[in-house]
Order: C-alpha cells, then sequence, then structure tokens
C-alpha cells in the first residue's frame, strides 16, 4: 500500500540538482517521477524511483541530504476527475492531504500522496476499496 519516496533538501542555486541527477545517473537508478517544491533558499525535490533504498545510501554517499519515507499511493484510470474522486473521498473522511502529486505510468493514473493520519487513510482505502499501489507493483506497469 505504501512506497518509498526520497526527499532531497537541496539549496535553491544553480548545479544543485545536477549534482543529485548525476548521483543517480552513475548509480544506474531510474527516477519514475519526481516533483520540487522550492521558496527563495532551498528546495524539496521528492521522488519516486527504481530502487529507493539503493538511492538514498547512493546519494549519502554522496554528502546530499536525503530522507526516505513511505507514502500512499493510488493507481486512478486516466480520465478527468479521477484524481478529484479520490481526494474527495478522504476529504469527507476528515483526513488532510498534507502534499501529493500524479504522474502517469502505463496509461494509468498514478496519485502519491502524504496525510496527516496516516492509519485512517488506509482505513479509507480498504474501505472504499481503493486501489492502492505498493512499492513491488511499480515494476508491474
Amino acid at each position: 500500500m505504501t512506497i518509498h519516496q526520497l526527499s532531497i533538501f537541496m539549496e535553491n542555486r544553480s548545479g544543485t540538482l545536477i549534482k543529485v541527477l548525476d548521483a543517480l545517473k552513475e548509480a544506474q537508478i531510474q527516477i519514475v517521477a519526481s516533483t520540487i517544491a522550492d521558496t527563495a533558499d532551498y528546495g524539496i525535490y521528492r521522488l519516486i524511483c527504481s530502487e529507493p533504498l539503493r538511492a538514498y545510501e547512493e546519494l549519502q554517499k554522496k554528502g546530499i541530504a536525503v530522507a526516505l519515507s513511505s507514502v500512499l499511493a493510488l493507481e486512478l484510470d486516466n480520465e478527468p476527475g479521477r484524481a478529484a474522486d479520490a481526494v474527495k473521498t478522504f476529504s469527507e473522511a476528515g483526513i488532510n492531504i498534507v502534499y501529493m502529486y500524479t504522474f502517469l505510468l502505463n496509461g494509468k493514473g498514478i496519485l502519491v500522496f502524504r496525510t496527516d493520519n496516516r492509519p485512517k487513510a488506509i482505513e479509507v482505502i480498504l474501505n472504499n476499496k481503493l486501489k492502492y499501489i505498493a512499492e513491488e507493483d511499480l515494476s508491474k506497469f
């Protein structure tokens, strides 16, 4: 039901992103999805990749500030409104989405998110029979 996500804390200046990308390239680790949230001084680069545990180790070896966390992920039909429907399910259960991002993988929408109440979110996923994704599922697409 969960997938590992890397969060890399970077200064908002030229050259910091390429250091991360080059480290993953050298390690032959495939990026599946990524997003950057930034402020004037720093950014958080969140990414899903083919080998998150190894990526975490490789980035640490390079002195890159990285955190590994588990996030929830849902598979959605690639149709307008499916993300809205999923988020509404959590909202109606009183669960706040802290952050989320989406991407397409082999014709399916993937919604990655973190909530303020993970146990209740898992309960909502199971009770509503939402199609969730585990890390090993990413290789099946």
